[in-house]
């Protein structure tokens, strides 16, 4: 099985200590996320020098903050430093990142997605100087940096998903059900045969929310509380959870929004948590994620640990899915 980890942001662990502690336990690659404290970019050039195999990936960096020129410099230079293991996820991430973290306009973030990810993959692997007119940006004669890199994109919406039937190597949707996710990738797929690709060739690489506890109660609650803050804390999400449970969807967002985070969680029922994620005992969270693996359109499932959990469950959650643990 592929199984990456998205690092997750704890009190009591480093992220370097979990990649090198996730490379020994047989985790193929190790992803961190970035929204605000810790840069994934410093983190991961970090875990490329004290790890050899493990593959090495932003899960995401956001399409508004860093020029296209900035992120095919850093996508080319993780992959120096990380000796070929690098792979780039990007994504719009939220509006209300980027205008309240950031202080940019949240505007048109399809196409700059579109255009973003068009002219990096230009500046890694192009021939020639990269000229590019486009509606957003604008670059001329930028020499390419001579790096194959894949470029993931965390897209949710169909426009978004066209985006990455177009241009990416790969697919990282959050909060989309599992049982919806090869009717999400036809959008991908018509896109990749219109711009004369391959579908086969976009790796599928969703979030797997999960928590592992003897205790299944507390790793249900924690993925509940994952997608409860997912669902309010953006349209995006709410939609993608919305794609098989709208009405939930919908109530979980407002009770979010209202400020009641405990209603907002107690309203994700155990079937959203087995669609959305993985949780339970550390058995019946093994067979869960064979499942998903086997009866899916996943290609390499991505674990994230929730925010809600505490640090012991979180160490529990990563060694008992490890793939070594696997049987």
């Amino acid at each position: 099985m592929h199984l990456g980890l998205v690092i997750p942001r704890t009190g009591a662990h480093d992220p370097t200590d979990l990649a090198i502690e996730a490379e020994e336990q047989g985790y193929d690659s190790v992803w961190l996320g970035e929204l605000w404290g810790t840069s994934s970019v410093v983190k991961l050039s970090e875990i490329a020098a004290v790890t050899d195999d493990v593959e090495i990936g932003t899960a995401i960096v956001n399409v508004f903050s860093r020029t296209p020129a900035v992120l095919a410099m850093t996508a080319a230079t993780l992959d120096r430093v990380s000796d070929g293991r690098t792979s780039f996820g990007v994504g719009t991430s939220t509006q209300t990142a980027v205008e309240n973290v950031h202080g940019m306009a949240f505007e048109q973030p399809v196409r700059r997605s579109h255009e973003t990810i068009k002219v990096v993959k230009a500046m890694l692997t192009g021939d020639e100087p990269v000229d590019y007119d486009g509606e957003l940006i604008h670059v001329d004669g930028v020499p390419p940096v001579n790096r194959d890199v894949p470029i993931y994109h965390a897209a949710l919406g169909p426009a978004n998903r066209r985006v990455v039937g177009r241009l990416c190597d790969g697919w990282m949707p959050h909060n989309i059900p599992f049982s919806e996710l090869e009717d999400a990738f036809d959008v991908v797929e018509r896109a990749a045969l219109e711009a004369d690709r391959d579908p086969s060739d976009i790796t599928i690489a969703p979030y797997v929310p999960a928590a592992v506890s003897d205790d299944p109660d507390e790793a249900f609650d924690a993925v509940r509380g994952h997608i409860a803050y997912y669902a309010g804390s953006a349209k995006g999400y709410q939609n993608a959870v919305g794609m098989r449970f709208p009405d939930r969807a919908e109530r979980i967002a407002e009770a979010w929004r209202a400020g009641d985070r405990g209603e907002a969680a107690g309203l994700v029922t155990d079937e959203m948590v087995h669609e959305l994620g993985v949780a339970g005992t550390p058995e019946a969270a093994r067979e869960q994620l064979r499942e998903i693996v086997s009866e899916t359109a996943i290609d390499r499932p991505l674990l994230t640990i929730p925010e809600q959990a505490a640090d012991e469950l979180a160490e529990g959650t990563i060694e008992a899915l490890a793939p070594v643990s696997d049987s």
